[in-house]
């Protein structure tokens, strides 16, 4: 009875998040299109300004040539008659007219860009914060969605749930350190150096060098696209988004022959049985156990051609990662295990028996490693 109980506090808990997570998501559609309005926005005001400061310049060319021209009329009283001098005069003083339109306009348009930019930034927190809430909404809700009985049995064990949350909070904590290392080394400075070039074109426009900031233009251009590589590269080790979108064996498929071109190391991958998309966190854990397997080859093993082969059963699916490397001693290994000396394969083992599935790893000093994953699939796990 305290289980259903906890049941029905879980469902209404269910509801009522869903409901505030779809408020959320038209709230973050609404800000969404303010963003969209401000942004083409300013825009037309970027644009509109740019052509008001060549307006600008221009009217002060002009006006500056119409004072030389009213100076000289008004000194040479033989070549001109007073006709020359008031067309003169009036010809500078509509030009300073225009000059003083356009300044006005100048700052009334650098005002409303300025203001733009602050609703900009505004409008961004507030989207990100949104976001930020959906996405804490949709975690607490895969929690809470569940297999209540598999909470009940995880709650029997304090001691070894205190562990497994160590451990966890370990591995967040590295892959905090390993994400901070790639941005500060790769996209960090490829935006200090996309400021400096900025600079320099800058100052090469001031001084009307136009060849130079053309080409410093396209290295800037390069660098950019580089810039979204690197911040692509990242999204994708965060989560791949082609795992939702295409399933795990194209997900798969790609990784290692972005393993291959990185790390020159030969790589084979084959597939048996019917390929069938799985729940989403299931895919997502057996391809963090294939990332894991091939990194743990690419750190230890030396070896210069890996496999992986993956079959679909009815019941199960199979996964097999293969290498050529050093291998060691596969008696010792539960040991060194125990001992908490195989970060990798600690974290492996943990994962594949949280998804109730077993871990097998053969290897010998100079013949390699095999490790073997075996991952059940449930009824409703397919069903859904």
């Amino acid at each position: 009875m305290q289980v259903d109980a906890l049941d029905r506090v879980i469902k209404n808990a269910i509801d009522v998040m869903e409901n505030s997570k779809y408020q959320v998501f038209e709230i973050c559609e609404s800000v969404r299109a303010e963003r969209e309005a401000l942004n083409n926005e300013l825009q037309q005001v970027i644009e509109e300004t740019t052509k008001t400061i060549d307006m600008v310049d221009r009217t002060e060319s002009e006006y500056r040539r119409s004072r030389i021209r009213l100076t000289e009329v008004s000194r040479d009283f033989k070549r001109f008659n007073e006709e020359d001098i008031r067309a003169a005069y009036e010809a500078a003083t509509q030009l300073q007219a225009q000059l003083a339109i356009y300044r006005e306009k100048e700052l009334h348009l650098k005002a409303r860009r300025d203001d733009l930019q602050k609703r900009l930034k505004s409008v961004d927190k507030q989207l990100e914060r949104a976001e930020g809430l959906v996405s804490q909404l949709n975690v607490v809700l895969e929690y809470l969605s569940g297999d209540l009985n598999q909470v009940t049995r995880l709650l029997e064990s304090a001691k070894n749930r205190q562990l497994l949350g160590l451990k966890i909070i370990l591995a967040q904590e590295e892959e905090r350190k390993r994400i901070a290392r790639e941005i500060h080394d790769g996209l960090a400075q490829n935006l200090a150096n996309i400021v400096l070039r900025t600079e320099i074109a800058e100052r090469m426009m001031m001084k009307q060098a136009f060849n130079a900031v053309k080409d410093e233009l396209v290295d800037l251009k390069g660098q950019v696209r580089g810039g979204i590589e690197e911040v692509r590269k990242i999204i994708f080790n965060l989560r791949p988004m082609a795992l939702d979108d295409l399933g795990l064996v194209p997900t798969l498929r790609k990784f290692i022959q972005d393993y291959e071109e990185k790390h020159k190391i030969r790589t084979r991958f084959e597939m048996a049985g019917k390929e069938t998309r799985l729940p989403s966190g299931m895919e997502v854990a057996i391809f963090r156990l294939v990332q894991e397997a091939f990194s743990n080859v690419l750190k230890h093993a030396q070896a210069s051609h890996v496999a992986l082969e993956m079959t679909y059963q009815q019941q199960m699916v199979k996964i097999t990662v293969t290498d050529n490397g050093v291998g060691f001693a596969a008696d010792n290994i539960d040991r060194k295990i125990t001992k908490g000396s195989h970060y990798g394969l600690i974290g492996m083992r943990e994962r594949v028996e949280l998804l109730e599935g077993r871990l097998d790893i053969q290897s010998d000093i100079g013949a390699g490693t095999k490790i073997s994953m075996v991952i059940p699939i449930k009824s409703d796990a397919k069903e859904e």
